[in-house]
């Protein structure tokens, strides 16, 4: 009579995929946004191994390879994903893996030797300082949801804010006697940035005879709050950015994040250096920021062609 033999039991995927974005939460404090990116990665990947009948824990870097190649690829029914997609996915399971090795629920990393197509470095969209005057007077009158509007923008040109950091904010979180904004960015790192002039005068308007009348008798401690008087959502925030968009004639060229990308730009173009401006955008790496600087050498560029009288001379003119 034959014996079976004992098969050690494992986990399901899903348990470590849930213990993984636990650690993630809680240990490394990553934000709502990566966390459901992340989840909803290894969910993908999840699909792909009950296809191709592989255990998470025992796959190799072959698999993994011809993962994310189906994914560059695409199919009959599925276009290709993105280069970018494609490296944040490489990331995720990079970090993945990386959490089951120090768990030791493996012994060796089969991303070790992983590579994601290179990320092709598109510079932002980036408004003039014309067209961004245009954009903050957009928002027209006294009314309540215009005052709120005209602080919200104003705010996040003066401060290079996220969408999320935006709706985030508090009332204590803003300081306009100080003039400074305590942002919570990605991984709930806070950061304190200057806030300009002409953003104080309309966040005071706005708190003094616009939030006051939406708000109500709610106790509400979000800054920026809807019609009902409840904290204001990024889908909220990307419809008005939109609307006065459209209004100052900018419609198509620029999302919330526009704004952000605006802050960089100009605040490198008027002088100020690297590191402060990475602190001010609530980097992790400076090499992040550095985009900027090619964005603000090529506006430099743009600006010398068309305003110097002999840049556009040939060497035939030069000579003469």
């Amino acid at each position: 009579m034959a014996v079976a033999r004992s098969v050690p039991e494992t986990r399901p995927f899903e348990h470590h995929v849930l213990d993984f974005l636990a650690y993630l939460e809680f240990e490394r404090g990553l934000s709502r946004n990566t966390l459901e990116a992340y989840r909803s990665d290894l969910l993908q990947f999840g699909h792909f191994l009950v296809r191709e009948e592989l255990d998470a824990t025992s796959v190799g870097h072959a698999e993994l390879a011809r993962f994310l190649s189906e994914l560059s690829t695409g199919g009959p029914q599925r276009p290709p994903v993105a280069p970018a997609t494609i490296q944040r996915k490489t990331a995720c399971l990079r970090s993945f893996y990386r959490h089951l090795r120090r768990e030791e629920v493996i012994d060796h990393d089969p991303t070790a030797e992983l590579r994601s197509p290179r990320k092709s470095q598109k510079l932002p969209q980036v408004l003039s300082r014309d067209e961004v005057a245009k954009l903050l007077t957009a928002p027209h009158g006294d009314a309540p949801a215009a005052l709120r509007d005209r602080a919200m923008l104003e705010l996040m040109y003066a401060c290079g804010l996220r969408a999320s950091e935006a709706v985030d904010l508090t009332v204590g979180s803003v300081d306009l006697r100080a003039g400074v904004v305590r942002a919570h960015g990605k991984g709930s790192k806070e950061r304190l940035i200057p806030v300009g002039r002409q953003a104080v005068i309309a966040a005071r308007a706005y708190l003094e005879h616009g939030r006051p009348k939406l708000v109500g008798l709610r106790d509400e401690r979000h800054l920026f709050v809807n019609h009902r008087g409840t904290g204001l959502t990024r889908q909220g925030l990307y419809k008005i950015v939109q609307r006065h968009a459209a209004s100052a004639g900018l419609a198509g060229r620029m999302s919330p994040h526009t704004l952000r990308h605006t802050f960089a730009t100009h605040l490198l173009a008027g002088g100020c250096d690297l590191r402060s401006l990475q602190e001010m955008l609530g980097h992790a790496d400076v090499a992040t920021t550095q985009i900027y600087t090619h964005l603000s050498a090529d506006r430099l560029k743009d600006v010398y062609f068309r305003a110097h009288p002999r840049a556009g001379l040939g060497s035939a003119d030069a000579r003469a």
